[in-house]
């Protein structure tokens, strides 16, 4: 039965990835200028977003693993509009994902992009830190959400602002009882029976709680995110610190 209901939950999870096409917040507003500019956006070699991601050290930017489904060659930052063209514009050197990681719907979905140069930190690009330890986050904390692309379910176009919306978190075990056979390491906020959340493509960009990214947007249920029924989905960064250090820190690309 626990194997049915894996493939079952994969099945549905690799009809999302099909769909997830840049970053898609909803019934958000637009992300003032002078807020959240770790933001990166993911692109590939057209000149699209793909994914989101948020920037951690000068020379390192996080995203989703399964963003690396869709051949990311670069990353923009310091631009809320895309469409402005002052920006950084950094090729990706190398993508990094845990060893244990095989798809979406197994969870570990979680990627270190280390880039070809170092991320000029000034007034529109800045360094996003992370939970020092591993976290508790309390049942309906409200933390925040973003990501560029289209605002509702059935609308096709994109945004080319970045928008952000307030999501509160779902406690653990009750979206387990939501979620049948949810992998672990993953934090659930926002989706379920609100209007608030992200939906298909939004995938890699940061869960802030308390100025901190504490998670990278995974998956939602299917194609409804105007009202979604199930929890949103994220990577728990907190469990993967030692992970993401020893690769920063042993190949001191930040120095």
């Amino acid at each position: 039965m626990l194997g049915l209901q894996k493939f079952l939950f994969v099945h549905v999870l690799a009809c999302l990835g099909r769909l997830a096409h840049g970053s898609d917040i909803i019934d958000g507003e637009k992300a003032p200028e002078s807020s959240m500019q770790y933001m990166a956006s993911v692109q590939n070699n057209e000149g699209r977003h793909i994914c989101g991601g948020f920037l951690i050290k000068e020379y390192f930017v996080v995203s989703a693993a399964h963003c690396d489904n869709y051949n990311p060659t670069h990353v923009v930052l310091g631009n809320h509009n895309l469409k402005n063209g002052n920006h950084q514009k950094i090729m990706i050197e190398k993508m990094f994902k845990p060893n244990s990681y095989q798809n979406i719907g197994l969870g570990d979905d979680i990627m270190l992009i280390k880039l070809s140069k170092k991320a000029h930190l000034g007034h529109m690009v800045q360094i996003i830190q992370l939970p020092p330890a591993e976290i508790y986050l309390q049942e309906n904390q409200v933390c925040q959400v973003a990501g560029w692309g289209k605002t509702k379910t059935d609308d096709d176009k994109p945004v080319d602002e970045l928008m952000v919306v307030d999501v509160s978190v779902i406690d653990k075990q009750f979206c387990e009882e939501q979620w049948s056979g949810l992998p672990a390491n993953v934090i659930c906020a926002g989706g379920y029976n609100t209007t608030k959340g992200f939906c298909q493509g939004d995938s890699g960009g940061p869960l802030v709680c308390n100025g901190l990214a504490v998670g990278v947007i995974s998956f939602n249920y299917e194609k409804n995110c105007n009202y979604p029924n199930k929890p949103n989905i994220y990577t728990d960064i907190s469990k993967y610190l030692q992970w993401i250090n020893g690769i920063v820190i042993s190949r001191k690309y930040d120095e």
